[in-house]
């Protein structure tokens, strides 16, 4: 993927594409991203930012952070986390979008690696969450782990995700880092 590819992946709330569900999914429903689909002309961040604004991200905005890409308003969660926004959008800030997007094509591949030798059908949302919320080291760690113990040989693929699965969420729980998404409780 190039850097103009992987531009479109970054979502202007500090969503990086490359690690949703929706995207890495291969059904026909399969979403390209933020700022390809027209799913943009609903969200009140991307009309502020970029069609108001006529920025890139909200990291270029003066009034940044604000009500409408804090995720405590919008605490609740889908199918992917946004509990990254507000760190990702810091960090472009910090080290500016071309750095930031390579740490995020580094996060990709790993999830990529992670859905094409581990993934049992049901870990999907499970490894995009865990690529976007884990330090890559500790998922770098799980997985040699997993694999140094033997339970990576299994010709089961079951077997090795709910290894690797046990393996990550060990990692994220030892860290104070959540892998479950916020969701509204039904009455």
């Amino acid at each position: 993927m190039n850097l103009v590819e992987e531009a479109n992946l970054a979502g202007c709330c500090g969503l990086y594409c490359g690690l949703c569900p929706r995207f890495q999914s291969k059904a026909p429903s399969r979403c390209l991203g933020c700022k390809i689909l027209c799913l943009t002309l609903s969200c009140k961040v991307f009309n502020c930012c970029v069609k108001k604004r006529g920025l890139a991200t909200c990291a270029e905005c003066e009034d940044f952070p604000c009500e409408k890409n804090n995720p405590e308003i919008h605490q609740y969660e889908y199918f992917i986390t946004n509990r990254v926004c507000i760190p990702n959008l810091s960090r472009i800030k910090e080290v500016g979008l071309e750095v930031w997007l390579e740490e995020q094509r580094e996060r990709r591949v790993m999830l990529e690696n992670l859905l094409g030798n581990y993934n049992d059908g049901r870990s999907m949302s499970f490894y995009c969450i865990a690529t976007a919320l884990m330090p890559l080291e500790l998922i770098d760690r799980a997985v040699g782990e997993m694999l140094t113990s033997g339970r990576g040989d299994d010709p089961d693929i079951k077997a090795k995700a709910k290894a690797l699965r046990a393996g990550l969420e060990d990692m994220a729980s030892k860290s104070g880092i959540d892998l479950k998404l916020r969701r509204k409780v039904k009455a």
